[in-house]
């Protein structure tokens, strides 16, 4: 690798990378202080390009977001309501039903499914939901609910941890999406969102999940009071568990936006920071075979530019994201697949169409 940082120690992760040595504590943080972001991408485009060449992967995927009422109410959230507040909203069966039947004529292999915490649903509600959604796209893969819904689906059913997952796998679930960790930190927990599980029982339930056969994926809101060092810590947490059960598929760092939150002071991030966590996330996490670059967070021209930087995936067309956007989110709320394509090409890459396990699916929806 003719690789040669700007920056001593980038030069010296370079050189652990080139023997296979794994990335520690220590070198996480000389990552996150380094002002050699070409240094730094150069070696994360490097490790992608090992593993996936050219390829970039994306999804025709539809979000559907069924309530908003939650009662963690964490400060850093533009989302959540309380019941009967002004825009609280929780969809019937019949509304669910009609957002899906909307977009019957498009080929949509993936529901992406996360709510709120809302104590005035049953259980039944949620395998109720599963059972519209498979009846309406029995083909597609139901992606739904947070470590953190699920914990709390395991207490209003009066089932243990493990039948509560065995029981929404028979109604449908298919994989699980990575939010509710935040940042994997307690002080950060107690500061932002004191009324959410821990980070020690949110990766209890994800080891629940995925010893029962469920893959998932794994986030980190960055860029609101988290420290480089609990970034670090973080990321070691999900590595350790990916070496113990190997159910993790994708990272995806979340960029932190501040907009109709408790936290208006904080600023943006940067495009140096997001590059910067989509490049770390690369490197430490070398038991994770996907790093997405979320273009709703980060912006759809960034995100193209992170396809240099570490990331093989850009998610996918979304079809009206609501959490982020109602943080002030500037990018669109979804993307066509020809849209999707241009970013990848115009990136120098070669789209991949996918489905939620990545394997090539051809654009008459059949697998390749």
């Amino acid at each position: 690798m003719e690789i040669t940082p700007t920056d001593k120690k980038l030069d010296c992760i370079r050189g652990k990378i080139m023997d296979g040595i794994r990335l520690d504590f220590d070198d996480a943080l000389a990552m996150y202080q380094t002002h050699d972001l070409i240094g730094l991408g150069r070696l994360a485009g490097y490790v992608r390009g090992k593993r996936h060449g050219k390829k970039a992967f994306y999804i025709y995927n539809q979000h559907l977001n069924y309530t908003n009422v939650c009662s963690n109410r964490c400060l850093f959230c533009a989302f959540a309501r309380d019941e009967g507040q002004d825009k609280a909203f929780t969809l019937s069966m019949d509304q669910i039903k009609s957002r899906l039947e909307e977009r019957s004529d498009e080929p949509i292999s993936e529901l992406h499914i996360v709510g709120g915490i809302n104590p005035s649903l049953d259980f039944d509600y949620y395998l109720n939901l599963l059972d519209t959604v498979r009846s309406i796209r029995p083909d597609a893969v139901i992606k739904a609910f947070t470590a953190v819904e699920i914990d709390h689906l395991s207490r209003i059913s009066g089932m243990s941890l493990d039948d509560t997952i065995k029981k929404l796998k028979e109604s449908g679930l298919s994989m699980v999406p990575g939010g509710g960790a935040e940042v994997l930190s307690d002080r950060v927990k107690e500061e932002l969102f004191p009324k959410k599980i821990d980070y020690r029982r949110w990766l209890d339930v994800m080891t629940a999940i995925h010893s029962a056969g469920i893959v998932s994926n794994a986030t980190m809101l960055y860029g609101h009071i988290e420290t480089i060092e609990e970034r670090a810590v973080h990321l070691i947490r999900l590595r350790e568990l990916q070496d113990s059960t190997k159910g993790f598929s994708a990272f995806i760092p979340l960029a932190f936006h501040s907009e109709n939150t408790r936290l208006p002071e904080i600023m943006p991030t940067t495009g140096f920071d997001d590059l910067k966590n989509v490049a770390i996330a690369r490197l430490m996490l070398d038991n994770f075979d996907h790093i997405k670059a979320y273009w709703v967070m980060i912006g759809e021209k960034l995100a193209q530019v992170a396809l240099s930087f570490g990331a093989d995936d850009l998610d996918g067309t979304i079809i009206e994201e609501k959490i982020t956007h109602m943080a002030g989110a500037k990018s669109a709320k979804g993307l066509s697949d020809k849209e999707m394509e241009r970013l990848i090409v115009t990136a120098g890459f070669t789209p991949v169409l996918r489905d939620s396990f990545y394997l090539p699916i051809k654009k008459d929806g059949k697998k390749s």
